[in-house]
Formats: structure tokens, sequence, C-alpha cells
């Protein structure tokens, strides 16, 4: 069951997760995080994945990674429209916190057709060193809620300021590039990571457009008030290109300033 009790978006799917988890990682299995969006109440079925943290105590044999893919794959159909995402990591990389840190599996919609076409390569070769978990590591310190296992401050060391930091700059340092194809997202993103900097504040994609609303040159809030409102709805963002590159240039130019106080 559930361990923390609070209103949950796909629940029941969650639930079956779990326990599939359970059954096939055994006693391996420390315990099931969900963090994102989810989990900081700002959860939208068409714009949102369900993000998953797997801990275990020790390396997982290929047989139990191909039966672990195959139920996780079977329920990604029942997930929102851009599926799960999660990641398994050992506990020992839990704490103390290991940057760049290393995973034993990792899965998203996006890998769907290379399991599918080659799964036995895919369990061989989906493993490696992640900087985005340091990000969602902080998260789950903040805001994770407990789907199975032992609680979170029992398995998370603290991630170090400067990993959270290096984690965030290195999902946006190509955001002028970037937002051309993906103004959504990295227009949120860059209100979000600029606000950390600034202030500290570890926040989703949503609060941080909201608080660029509050903080930023006014001849961004247009761009950053359609961000909102597409990320709350079903709307696809359309942006003017100029402007988007603009934003983007003034956002990393000033996230280069602070860190360069650093």
């Amino acid at each position: 069951m559930i361990r923390e009790i609070r209103e949950m978006v796909y629940e029941d799917l969650l639930i079956r997760f779990t326990e599939m988890s359970k059954a096939t990682l055994g006693d391996n299995l420390v315990g099931v995080y969900l963090h994102g969006s989810a989990a900081m109440g700002c959860f939208n079925s068409q714009k949102s994945d369900l993000d998953l943290i797997l801990v275990v105590e020790k390396e997982i044999p290929d047989a139990a990674k191909l039966e672990f893919m195959r139920n996780a794959v079977e329920l990604n159909e029942e997930a929102p429209a851009k599926g799960l995402e999660l990641s398994i990591v050992k506990k020992a990389y839990c704490d103390p916190f290991v940057y760049p840190t290393p995973f034993e599996l990792h899965f998203s919609s996006t890998h769907l057709t290379w399991f599918r076409e080659k799964p036995e390569d895919y369990v061989e070769k989906m493993k490696g060193m992640d900087k985005d978990l340091a990000a969602h590591f902080t998260i789950i310190h903040k805001y994770g809620i407990v789907l199975y296992g032992a609680e979170i401050e029992e398995v998370f060391g603290e991630v170090p300021a400067k990993d959270y930091i290096d984690s965030i700059w290195f999902d946006v340092e190509n955001a002028c590039e970037d937002i051309a194809e993906n103004p959504l997202y990295v227009t949120l993103n860059l209100c979000r990571v600029l606000a950390y900097l600034q202030e500290g504040l570890v926040l989703s994609k949503q609060a941080g457009g909201e608080w660029g609303m509050r903080t930023l040159q006014r001849q961004f809030l247009s761009l950053i008030e359609t961000a909102l409102e597409c990320y709350k709805t079903d709307r696809e963002m359309t942006v003017d290109q100029e402007l988007a590159r603009d934003f983007a240039s003034q956002m990393i130019m000033h996230m280069k300033e602070y860190l360069d106080r650093m």
C-alpha cells in the first residue's frame, strides 16, 4: 500500500506498479519513490509523466531486469500521455550521494522502440551515470512520496548544492537552441533554475513560472504566462521565436552571472 496518505493521480496504476516491483525485485527492493509533478501538485495528464525512483541494495540480474521491463512496458500503456519515467539506483549511491549518479536501469517512453525491438540488448546496455538524478533526489527530499519501503531520510543523503546546480545547469545550458523546439518546457525550466540560483528555491515547473511572473522583466511576462496556461491545459504552445530566443539568452546570461560568483 502507498504509505503516505494524500490524494494521488493514477493511484491504482501506481499501486499496481509498486506491487509489480516488489514481486519482480523481491528482497533487493529498498523502496519506490514518486517525484516530479505528480508529487508536487501540478500534474497534467496531457503534459506530465509519472516520475519514479526505485532503490535496490545490489545489482539486478539481466533476467530480472527483462521481467521488470516487460511488466513496466505493459503498465506504461495505462499511464498518462508521456508515460512512465523511472530509474533504478543502488542504495550505496544514494547515501552518501554520488555524482554523477550511477543507475542500474532507466526507462521512459522514448526508449520503447529500442526495448521492443531488442529487449536483451536494452537491459544489457541501459545503465550508466545520470546527472539528472541529482535534481530528482533533491525533489524527492522536498516533495517525494514513499510508495513502498524505507522512509526518504533513511535512503537519500543530502545532495550537495554544487551537484544540484550542475545538474539543473546541465538541463538548461542549451536553452537558446532548445527553446524553439520545446518552448513550454524550456521557458518554465529556465524560470525555476534561476529561482534556485537567485533565491535558493526548489520549485516545480509551474511554481517556477509563477515565480517568473512575479520577478522577471515585464517584456517576457506574456511568454511565461502563455507557457503556464499551456502547461495547465491541453493547449499547445506557439511563440514568437525572436522573443523566445531573447528570453533564453537573457536568462542564461543572468545564470552565468550567479554561477561566476560561486
